[in-house]
């Protein structure tokens, strides 16, 4: 039997072991070089891998069942999962079908209770939280992201890891299970810097713009990590009427300094059909914005990208950044306005301090990291 996550150490918590779902094979494989790399001081030489084997065939039906390929027995278990992964597909009475988010979490329960009990313990590490815009009732609906979170914990799960949550106060359901809102800030603010040496990072030059009031939080710390002014959208809609579940926007307002000339980051959550992203930068070069760079940990792109082709091809976008937490469809990153912020290696950062017991708020609050990277690029500005 492979020598699975031992090592020379004696963990508190058990031998580490790492489970990538169906679609996050990539990402996890990326996570176990980078733990090989943090632990060669305690591994043995003829040690394989940190991820634990495991399989969910499914019959004709399209139901499924979960099996775990190695022992778990004291393990302390990490499971990556990516619950928009469309790219993967099964076969339903002969038909093949991309999982749904709901395919995904299914398979991530099967996985949790094949383990039977065995495990020390278990963090799932879920990048982009299933039903997170579920987060809040609004008349008679249901609160799916809360009965997630509590469904989880019911299992045996002690920790969640999410990044960038649509409302982090959705961790209110589970008060005694932990919870951690990881936010990608310092990735973002490198792979900029690395995509366009020259931008010039302060207020008279670059200006934080917030696409709604919903992502002011966020665009608040990068413009307090930076020293920028902040600008926001607010959006006007229509509650007289609904189109696909949603009130239309009807304009997007906007509240800040003069932004002529400046080249302006816009900083959210997610993209997803990219509408209101791309009416904010038609917006920016109106008021005479010079580039227009978007952040967005996750990049769903429900619509397709020939808006954003054609966004950038017009000039009103100059570069997308998302990260490499959930899936990109082979098209997205050819893209020339595309550009990929790998996690992989602060995902296993706190997987290695976890596994470690020793504590990650030097992770969550990366703001030292951020100075010394902002330092390194002033130094070579002057």
């Amino acid at each position: 039997m492979n020598n699975i996550g031992e090592t020379n150490k004696l963990d508190r918590l058990g031998r580490l072991g790492v489970i990538g779902m169906r679609g996050c094979e990539e990402i996890t494989c990326r996570v176990n070089e980078h733990l090989k790399n943090f632990n060669q001081d305690t591994i043995d030489s003829n040690f394989e891998t940190f991820v634990i084997p495991i399989n969910c065939p499914r019959f004709g039906t399209g139901e499924a069942k979960a099996m775990i390929l190695h022992s778990i027995r004291t393990y302390d278990i990490y499971i990556i999962m990516d619950a928009f992964n469309y790219g993967v597909t099964y076969n339903m009475y002969g038909q093949e079908r991309p999982m749904s988010p709901d395919d995904h979490y299914q398979d991530l329960k099967r996985i949790i209770a094949a383990m039977g009990g065995k495990a020390r313990r278990i963090t799932v590490i879920m990048p982009m939280l299933y039903e997170g815009r579920q987060h809040k009732r609004v008349a008679r609906e249901s609160l799916d992201c809360a009965m997630m979170l509590q469904e989880l914990e019911s299992m045996g799960v002690t920790n969640i890891i999410t990044f960038d949550a649509h409302d982090a106060r959705v961790q209110n359901s589970i008060p005694l299970c932990g919870f951690e809102n990881v936010h990608p800030t310092y990735q973002m603010i490198k792979a900029c810097l690395k995509y366009d040496e020259n931008i010039i990072l302060n207020k008279e030059n670059t200006m934080i713009v917030s696409p709604d009031e919903g992502a002011m939080g966020r665009c608040m710390y990068y413009s307090s990590v930076l020293g920028m002014n902040l600008g926001t959208f607010y959006k006007r809609r229509d509650y007289s009427t609904i189109i696909n579940g949603k009130n239309p926007i009807v304009a997007h307002e906007f509240l800040g300094n003069d932004i002529s000339g400046k080249d302006i980051i816009v900083v959210d959550d997610m993209i997803a059909s990219g509408e209101s992203m791309i009416d904010v930068a038609r917006e920016l070069k109106k008021r005479s914005a010079k580039k227009v760079i978007v952040f967005a940990t996750f990049g769903l792109f429900t619509e397709g990208l020939a808006k954003f082709d054609k966004a950038y091809e017009e000039g009103l976008i100059d570069a997308v950044f998302t990260t490499n937490l959930i899936y990109r469809a082979p098209e997205l990153k050819e893209a020339k306005w595309y550009h990929e912020v790998d996690m992989s290696k602060y995902i296993a950062l706190i997987i290695k301090q976890l596994n470690d017991e020793t504590s990650i708020s030097n992770l969550l609050t990366p703001i030292s990291r951020i100075e010394r990277i902002l330092d390194k690029y002033r130094n070579k500005e002057k």
